[in-house]
């Protein structure tokens, strides 16, 4: 099974860079983000809490992120691996990653770290605001978001480089450059 955690700040193309390895490697897709905007639109009681922490740009508790997730990687029948998008973003969610995987005798295989530069981050998600509506990609909350970034999720750099599965990504400038590091990253995990 190839898991790769797939990493970095608001804005630094997690999503778009997904896209392109699911369709190069054939694996399934988690975004945390996806799941629960979707669960926020249907109107679902996971949605109504989700929705409150997520306009305050706050991160939602562990238990709910990890039951969403494991509900969600048991639905995927004979899958060759997950790319996880949005999560972790704190040391004890990859700490409950890691034995949610384990009780599945699975591990991560790498996590990738797609590094932008903050005013790069800050162009391309007022950007995004403006061209998909999304309430959460307005000035003050991409500030509170970056915030909550460097306060509690980049540690899981360190975390990750202690595991042995961090790999570097320059996030920014050409894109098939930047799927071409990926690839070549990923491949030495495979």
């Amino acid at each position: 099974m190839l898991n790769i955690v797939i990493f970095g700040a608001p804005g630094s193309g997690k999503g778009t860079q997904s896209e392109r390895i699911v369709n190069k490697y054939g694996i399934n897709h988690i975004s945390t983000g996806d799941v629960l905007r979707a669960e926020i639109k249907n109107g679902t009681e996971l949605g109504k809490v989700a929705k409150g922490y997520i306009d305050q740009g706050q991160l939602l508790p562990d238990e709910l992120i990890i039951d969403i997730l494991a509900s969600t990687l048991d639905s995927f029948k004979a899958s060759k691996g997950v790319i996880f998008d949005g999560f972790p973003r704190t040391i004890p969610q990859a700490e409950a990653l890691k034995k949610m995987l384990a009780e599945r005798g699975q591990e991560v295989s790498t996590m990738l770290d797609l590094n932008v530069p903050e005013e790069e981050l800050m162009r391309r998600l007022i950007n995004r605001g403006l061209e998909s509506g999304r309430a959460d990609d307005n000035e003050e909350t991409i500030k509170k978001r970056l915030n909550v970034y460097h306060t509690q999720t980049s540690p899981l750099i360190d975390w990750y480089k202690k595991e042995g599965k961090y790999q570097y990504i320059k996030g920014y400038g050409d894109m098939d450059q930047i799927l071409t590091d990926i690839c070549e990253a990923i491949d030495k995990v495979k």
